[in-house]
């Protein structure tokens, strides 16, 4: 089942895997996918150490990394603010109804002595960011450096260029897809609202084609949007993609490191039991629904504030959560294909069982044409 992109990064099997796991990267690559650490929330003196644990497990596997440079948060463009400054930002309103949400559920406050960094969407992006790319182009496994909320940079993708390394972006409006291919990038991910994380609102059925079409069809397109089976893999590949980009179903694997609250909160959720919110981020996000999506939708809410000063909110409460093991509050980003996502197995016999579906998929069309010419 090799396409285009199976080549041009030296893989079996078209499937891109998402994941902030390196255990899971490892695995999926391993199996033969692509796996691409979300890279987030490392520093980069933390990163350095993921991607030297991957090298060390992935038996010579490629790899690749995302990293998030969003368009627009506080401090694009001039002096980013420090995290003491940020928090400044923050009206004490949004801190009192913080206060409130937890008291609700009897989460304690933090200890005196807890140390643990923010990890928060558009913190630290310039300066760190950019010495992450430094790091992710210093390893020979990492072929392909992606990026979302918007084009990056111009001298990020000359950089990996430099390197002989590709660069993919995330977009969920056709409208966005030449930006994207003028500024350098090789593939693009057409991500519909079905995804996890930050999404735009259109479905992934509509958009992967409105998207092929846009940038030709040898440009290399990759469906993403709720895709966790090879029948959704096959449409994917009918729509005109070379191949898929996956993210949720990693989530509840076996070598994937979800807490346990929120770990049993995916595994017990529908199709329906995700909110594309900016309770996270600031940004809107799909996620899983919790006591906090649903604070934040309630009549007494303050609105939500910009990237990065929502995620810190966010951050705030998680740290605090995951001390309390408080499984209401528990979530994570996370698409609509959460309602299949019910048991937890073997990242490689998730593969594996995509592919065989995938192939089952296809001879049955296959049948359909072979039917009708017989007819």
């Amino acid at each position: 089942m090799r396409t285009p992109v199976c080549d041009k990064f030296g893989i079996e099997f078209p499937i891109f895997a998402f994941s902030h796991c390196r255990d899971v990267v490892a695995a999926v690559s391993r199996a033969g996918g692509f796996g691409v650490l979300g890279a987030l929330a490392y520093t980069p003196e933390e990163l350095e150490i993921e991607l030297k644990w991957i090298d060390d497990h992935v038996e010579g596997k490629p790899y690749g990394v995302d990293l998030v440079m969003p368009a627009n948060y506080i401090g694009k463009g001039g002096k980013q603010p420090d995290e003491a400054e940020l928090r400044a930002m923050i009206p004490q309103e949004h801190w009192d109804y913080l206060e409130k949400v937890l008291a609700e559920y009897n989460v304690p406050p933090l200890p005196e002595d807890f140390h643990e960094r923010a990890r928060a969407a558009g913190l630290g992006v310039d300066d760190q960011a950019t010495r992450s790319v430094d790091v992710a182009l210093s390893h020979d496994g990492v072929r392909l450096l992606v990026n979302a909320l918007g084009p990056p940079p111009r001298e990020v993708v000359d950089k990996a260029h430099d390197h002989g390394v590709l660069v993919a972006a995330l977009i969920g409006n056709k409208h966005h897809a030449q930006k994207q291919v003028d500024i350098g990038v090789d593939m693009i991910v057409a991500q519909g609202t079905e995804a996890g994380g930050h999404t735009g609102d259109v479905a992934t059925m509509v958009l992967v084609p409105e998207i092929v079409d846009a940038v030709g069809p040898d440009f290399p397109v990759l469906a993403a949007g709720g895709i966790g089976t090879g029948r959704q893999m096959a449409a994917g590949l009918a729509l005109g993609a070379q191949g898929v980009w996956t993210g949720s179903i990693w989530l509840t694997v076996a070598e994937a490191d979800t807490a346990t609250e929120a770990l049993e909160n995916l595994l017990a959720a529908d199709s329906r039991s995700t909110v594309r919110s900016k309770a996270m981020t600031g940004k809107p996000a799909r996620q899983l629904r919790t006591a906090w999506t649903d604070a934040w939708e309630a009549e007494d809410a303050p609105k939500t504030l910009p990237m990065p000063l929502q995620g810190l909110l966010w951050g705030e409460m998680a740290r605090r959560v995951s001390r309390s093991h408080t499984k209401e509050l528990s979530g994570f980003p996370v698409g609509q294909i959460v309602g299949r996502m019910n048991n937890v197995r073997p990242a490689q016999e998730v593969i594996f069982e995509m592919v065989e579906e995938w192939i089952a998929t296809t001879e049955r069309l296959a049948g359909l044409l072979d039917n009708s010419a017989a007819s």
